[in-house]
C-alpha cells in the first residue's frame, strides 16, 4: 500500500507538472532585423514593438479613439512653453526600484545627450525639472504644437539601474548606460527581457508587477524573431510553430496562409511607401530628372502588386507627399497618376543626357515585396529610355551606409510612419535639412523652403495654421520631388486563429499609432 501510495503521489506530481507546462503560453512573431533595445535609439518598427512592451511613457494614444490619455503620468496641465506632469504613485520598475520624477528628468537628459533615435522630437525643450512633490515640468524654448504627443516616444528608464551600469565614455556619465541597455532592459513595461540578440530573437516574459496588470490570457512568453525568410514563416505557420507574421510577406503568401485557416490582422496607416531619390547625386540632383522618374512611375500597377485579396490591401493610392487624413494632405480622389508625356518633357529639360547615366535602385533584403516594386519601377524607367540596375541590400547595411550621399544609392525603397501619429514625426525626420542622411532621409534634401514650412508646422498655434503650413509643404515636396510617393500604407499581418488581437481586428479597440496594436498585454491566446 505504501508503494502504491508513493506511485500515485508521483503520478499526481507528474500530472501537475504537465498541466503547469501546458499552462504557459508562448507568442511567436517576426520582424525585420535589427531590433534596437535601447529606447533612446529606437526608431523603426521592430524597435518600437520592443519599446512599447518593455518601457512606458507619460502618455499613450487613446484606444478606440483620437487623442492621448495619461499613462505613467496621472495627469498634466499646460500650454505654450510650459507643461507639468504629475507622476503616478506606486509604479515599480522591473528592477523593483520605484518610479519618481527624477527618472523622467534622467530619461530626457539621456535621450537628448545621446542624440539618436527620435531625439529630434525634443529639440524645442529647454529644460526638464522636478517640481513640488512627484511632478515634473517641461519648459520649451518656443511653442511646439505636437509636444504632448511626442512624449509617447520618451520611454522612461530606471535611473538608478542605469547609473549602476554606466560604461566607459567621456564625462561623469560615461556612455550613459548604452552598452548595458543594448542587451538589458530598465523599464516599467508589461514584459521583461529574458534574452536579446538583435539579429536573431528577443525573448520576453510577463512582468508580474506591472502597474496596470497583465491579463491571464495574455502570452506568458513572447519570442520576437528577426529576419525570417517568407518560406520559413509559411512553413512554421503550417506546423503551428509561429503565430503572427510580419507585414513584409508577399501578398500571395499571406493569401495562402489565410486560405489555410488563419486570419488577417490590420493596422491603419499613419505613413506611406516611398521611393527615396538621392538629391545630391547626379543625375537626381536635377529636379527635372527627379520629376521624370515621378511621372514615369505606374501608380495604378503598384496598387495591384500590394493587393492581397479584393478586400484587403497593404495600401491605398497616394494623393501627394502627406498621407490622406493628416494635416495638409490632399483628399481621396486626387490620387497621383502616371504621365509618360510629362516624363519625357522632364527628361528633355534635364541637364543630363539619359543615355549617359544608369540609375541604381535598391530594395531591402528582408522585405521581398520591394523586389517586385523595384522591377516595376525599372520597367517604368525603361519606357522613357533610362537604364537602371537593381541591388538587394540588407537593412543593417542600408541604414548604416546612407549617412554619406556618395554611398547612398540613387533610389531607395522605404516605409516611413508618423511615430507619434502627428505629421511632424513623419515629415521632419525625412525632409528637414538637419536630418539628412538617416535611414528615413536618404534623399539628403537641403531646401530652405521645406525647412521653413516644417518649422511652421511645428510651431503653429492652431489647427488652421498647421493645416496651412503642411498644405504648402505638400505642394512644395510634390514640386521638387525628393521622393516618389508610391502609396499610403496599411499594415497587414496574418495570425493563427487562436490569437486574439482586438487592437488589430476591431476599429473600436484600435490605436491611432503604428505598433501600439502589438501591446502584448492586450492580446489573448485561446
Amino acid at each position: 500500500m505504501i508503494r502504491m501510495g508513493k506511485l500515485l503521489f508521483a503520478a499526481v506530481l507528474i500530472a501537475i507538472a504537465g498541466l503547469a507546462a501546458q499552462a504557459e503560453t508562448v507568442l511567436r512573431l517576426d520582424e525585420v532585423a535589427v531590433g534596437e533595445l535601447d529606447p533612446a535609439k529606437a526608431s523603426d518598427y521592430a524597435d518600437t514593438i520592443l519599446m512599447f512592451n518593455v518601457y512606458d511613457s507619460l502618455v499613450i494614444p487613446r484606444q478606440g479613439g483620437p487623442g492621448l490619455v495619461p499613462h505613467l503620468a496621472e495627469s498634466w496641465e499646460g500650454e505654450g512653453t510650459s507643461y507639468t506632469f504629475k507622476i503616478r504613485d506606486g509604479v515599480q520598475f522591473q528592477s523593483g526600484n520605484t518610479l519618481t520624477a527624477e527618472d523622467v528628468v534622467f530619461s530626457f537628459d539621456r535621450m537628448k545627450t545621446i542624440g539618436q533615435g527620435l531625439s529630434f522630437l525634443f529639440v524645442s525643450v529647454d529644460k526638464v525639472e522636478v517640481v513640488d512633490g512627484n511632478s515634473v515640468r517641461f519648459t520649451l524654448t518656443e511653442p511646439y504644437a505636437p509636444f504632448v504627443s511626442s512624449l509617447v516616444r520618451l520611454p522612461i528608464v530606471d535611473k538608478q539601474l542605469v547609473m549602476d551600469n554606466l560604461g566607459e565614455g567621456e564625462g561623469e556619465m560615461g556612455d550613459w548606460g548604452q552598452a548595458f541597455l543594448s542587451s538589458n532592459a530598465a523599464g516599467t513595461g508589461a514584459y521583461l527581457v529574458e534574452s536579446h540578440n538583435p539579429q536573431e530573437e528577443t525573448v520576453m516574459k510577463k512582468n508580474p508587477n506591472y502597474f496596470l496588470g497583465v491579463g491571464d490570457n495574455a502570452p506568458d512568453t513572447v519570442r520576437l524573431r528577426y529576419g525570417l525568410e517568407a518560406a520559413t514563416v509559411r512553413t512554421l505557420m503550417a506546423q503551428g510553430e509561429h503565430d503572427i507574421t510580419s507585414q513584409w510577406l508577399p501578398p500571395e503568401v499571406m493569401r495562402a496562409l489565410v486560405e489555410d485557416g488563419n486570419q488577417f490582422l490590420t493596422e491603419g496607416g499613419t505613413g506611406a511607401f516611398y521611393f527615396k531619390l538621392n538629391t545630391q547625386k547626379a543625375p537626381l540632383d536635377d529636379v527635372n530628372c527627379r520629376q521624370a522618374l515621378a511621372n514615369a512611375f505606374d501608380y495604378e500597377s503598384v496598387l495591384k502588386l500590394i493587393a492581397i485579396t479584393d478586400e484587403v490591401s497593404s495600401g491605398t493610392g497616394s494623393t501627394g507627399a502627406i498621407p490622406v487624413g493628416m494635416f495638409g494632405s490632399n483628399p481621396t480622389g486626387n490620387e497621383r497618376q502616371r504621365d509618360l508625356d510629362a516624363a519625357r518633357q522632364n527628361l528633355a529639360d534635364c541637364a543630363y543626357d539619359p543615355a549617359e547615366f544608369e540609375i541604381e535602385i535598391t530594395w531591402i533584403a528582408e522585405v521581398p515585396l520591394e523586389e517586385r516594386l523595384a522591377l516595376l519601377f525599372q520597367a517604368n524607367l525603361s519606357e522613357i529610355g533610362i537604364k537602371s540596375t537593381i541591388t538587394k541590400v540588407p537593412w543593417a547595411l542600408f541604414s548604416s551606409s546612407v549617412n554619406d550621399p556618395a554611398n547612398t544609392p540613387h533610389v531607395s525603397q522605404i516605409f516611413v510612419t508618423a511615430v507619434t501619429g502627428d505629421p511632424d514625426t513623419l515629415l521632419y525626420g525625412m525632409y528637414h535639412s538637419t536630418k539628412a542622411g538617416s535611414w528615413q532621409s536618404p534623399e539628403h534634401l537641403n531646401d530652405a523652403e521645406v525647412d521653413r514650412l516644417l518649422d511652421m508646422g511645428r510651431t503653429g498655434t492652431s489647427d488652421e495654421a498647421r493645416e496651412e503650413a503642411y498644405s504648402a509643404l505638400n505642394d512644395r515636396l510634390v514640386a521638387i520631388a525628393p521622393s516618389i510617393y508610391g502609396f499610403d500604407r496599411q499594415s497587414v499581418f496574418v495570425a493563427r486563429p487562436n490569437i486574439k488581437v482586438p487592437a488589430l481586428s476591431d476599429p473600436a479597440h484600435a490605436f491611432g499609432l503604428d505598433t501600439m496594436g502589438f501591446a502584448f498585454r492586450l492580446m489573448e491566446i485561446e
